[in-house]
């Protein structure tokens, strides 16, 4: 699933090609639970609500896109496990897993025809329209923890002192801090030394303080590097991310840690996999 670096690079790819643009028109071939219009505008249908609307701004909210439109309108996206939003030439025939595809009247002058597609070959991904006042009422952005590239260190220990759980499981929660996933609580769990099922509240202040900040500076690396291609993800211009070439741990199960040559394990812990080094990251 695309993180937050990931998430991050969409938007910046999004700001730079379609902000600006007005939508003339959209083509829905997603399943019906993949797009929701809210109650609140009345047509009910996708399609027919996004048509003459303007694209005014991006953001991003923990793994979540928010694509602001005219008529005090978003649209949430979230890309779950394989979703992808391309900016691509109109020529280019259309995919399988081109599920919706928006068509722009064009207030920029560009020398060739695009358009946006969002591509999602194992369709969990999610499209949603809300009017602005009501966005933030909806599960899963009313619910979410703080931005892990904004929190203090004080306020992430406070976070974590209070907190009785194995530290990877805290990290995953949205609910906790949103963004993170795998990769790269993986990786700063690997850097700060810290076993994935250490409970959080037993943790040190400087130790929590060291992890808080592995945290941020493998995010924003990830960020530099384009975020991580291991399966699908590739940013609004198609191009793959470049950060997994620098993974010390996820998805390398059975190499030798580059630290003390221990192999790399893969673990269950609660419902997701983790990847440490046993003797680097050992549960005291």
């Amino acid at each position: 699933m695309p993180e937050l670096p990931e998430v991050e690079i969409v938007v910046r790819g999004l700001r730079e090609t379609v902000v600006g643009e007005t939508i003339a028109r959209v083509c829905v071939n997603a399943p019906a639970k993949s797009v929701l219009v809210s109650p609140s505008l009345n047509s009910g249908d996708f399609a027919r609500s996004l048509e003459k609307r303007q694209i005014l701004s991006v953001s991003r909210r923990g793994k979540n896109i928010l694509i602001n439109l005219s008529g005090k309108v978003t649209l949430w996206v979230h890309l779950k496990m394989t979703g992808r939003l391309l900016y691509v030439e109109k020529s280019r025939p259309v995919e399988k897993h081109d599920l919706v595809i928006f068509d722009f009247k064009s207030t920029l002058k560009k020398k060739r025809s695009f358009h946006l597609r969002f591509n999602d070959y194992r369709r969990f991904g999610r499209l949603r329209l809300f009017y602005d006042h009501e966005l933030w009422e909806q599960k899963g952005l009313a619910d979410l923890g703080p931005e892990p590239l904004e929190i203090s260190p004080s306020d992430f220990v406070t976070l974590l002192k209070k907190s009785q759980r194995m530290v990877k499981p805290a990290l995953l929660d949205q609910s906790f801090l949103a963004g993170l996933g795998n990769i790269y609580a993986d990786e700063s769990l690997y850097y700060s030394k810290i076993h994935p099922k250490r409970v959080t509240s037993s943790l040190s202040t400087g130790k929590l303080i060291e992890l808080h900040g592995h945290i941020q500076e493998v995010l924003k690396r990830a960020i530099r590097l384009m975020g991580t291609s291991v399966d699908s993800y590739r940013g609004v211009n198609g191009r793959p991310g470049r950060f997994q070439k620098y993974l010390k741990v996820y998805n390398n199960e059975g190499k030798p840690c580059q630290r003390c040559g221990t192999r790399i394990v893969k673990r269950k812990i609660g419902s997701r996999s983790a990847h440490f080094c046993p003797r680097c990251q050992r549960l005291r």
